[in-house]
């Protein structure tokens, strides 16, 4: 029988994930989650965008704090002058 007592293993410090929200696209069913990710190298926090396809298929990618204040203001304007027209509680054209 080996005693394996001597063989050390490096304790590794992971990246840090945060889940900050999960929501389903009512369009196309996809699962959308959003992610804080702290690198364990350091560095600039990143947001990490999940969109999990139908199936096991994700579509993963992370973004820097700028961009992400530049894609939330872009979708905050193309989402208030998409529903100013809209009644709120059909969706339809008033």
């Amino acid at each position: 029988m080996s005693d394996n007592r001597h063989i050390s293993i490096p304790f590794r410090i992971m990246d840090q994930l945060t889940s900050l929200t999960k929501f389903r696209n009512p369009y196309g069913n996809q699962e959308i989650e959003l992610q804080e990710v702290r690198f364990e190298a350091g560095g600039t926090p990143m947001l990490r965008l999940r969109i999990r396809e139908r199936g096991a298929r994700f579509t993963i990618f992370d973004i820097d704090p700028v961009t992400a204040q530049f894609w939330a203001e872009e979708m905050q304007k193309w989402a208030a002058a998409t529903l100013s027209p809209l009644d709120s509680t059909t969706g339809q054209e008033t």
